[in-house]
């Protein structure tokens, strides 16, 4: 695990206000339009928690978010969006979140049943000549921690379709990562939310920790 440890510190250099002494921590992006940014605020509290106890990550469980308009966002190497509904960029915010991507900054969203729709149309204002692809189950996404052959996880049903895992690369480096009718988010939530399974729970920590160390390595 040393090296993912120097993978991060080598990552983080490029974010302000990071020091050696601190530790990994993940921000939630607050968006406009109306939708939930802010829901189940306990998941990536619980999830850091679970790499901090597999993995030698150094992490802060807090739950933090940044305002897309400012410029926090370059506090975190790593943001989280989620929400089931409404999303708007304004064109300074869409350039902000470029910028942030192309620096180096990664974004992983999960559809919460109901962003998708929104979520591809302001993506397009951030990458105009670009569109998500599925990332194929030999991406080492899948793999890096715990195995996933199959792909994302189905954590929670929302529809009858396939759970999926979409990304979007800045010269070839994936910067984006999309959950779509899979929704592990729901699983890293305190077990009383959602009152999932605890294999369910478990399998969506595993997977959690996966993207994350994949972000920091990559």
């Amino acid at each position: 695990m040393q090296i993912i440890y120097s993978s991060l510190l080598v990552l983080l250099i490029f974010f302000n206000g990071y020091t050696q002494q601190s530790g990994f921590q993940v921000a939630r992006l607050k968006y406009n339009g109306g939708g939930d940014w802010y829901n189940d605020p306990s998941a990536e509290v619980n999830l850091l928690k679970f790499v901090r106890n597999n993995t030698n990550l150094k992490v802060i469980p807090e739950y933090k978010f940044v305002d897309l308009s400012t410029d926090d966002i370059y506090n975190y190497p790593f943001l989280f969006m989620t929400g089931h509904g409404n999303i708007n960029f304004t064109k300074q915010e869409a350039e902000r979140l470029k910028k942030y991507l192309e620096q180096g900054g990664f974004l992983y969203i999960d559809d919460d049943y109901g962003l998708d729709a929104a979520l591809r149309r302001e993506i397009k204002k951030v990458f105009p000549a670009q569109e998500f692809v599925e990332l194929p189950y030999k991406h080492p996404i899948y793999n890096i921690l715990f195995p996933f052959p199959a792909g994302p996880p189905k954590t929670h049903k929302h529809d009858d379709s396939p759970a999926q895992g979409l990304g979007m690369f800045v010269n070839n480096r994936l910067c984006i990562y999309y959950t779509f009718e899979s929704n592990p988010s729901d699983g890293w939530a305190d077990v009383e939310v959602h009152h999932d399974p605890e294999e369910k729970r478990i399998e969506s920590l595993k997977f959690g920790a996966n993207i994350i160390m994949f972000a920091l390595t990559q």
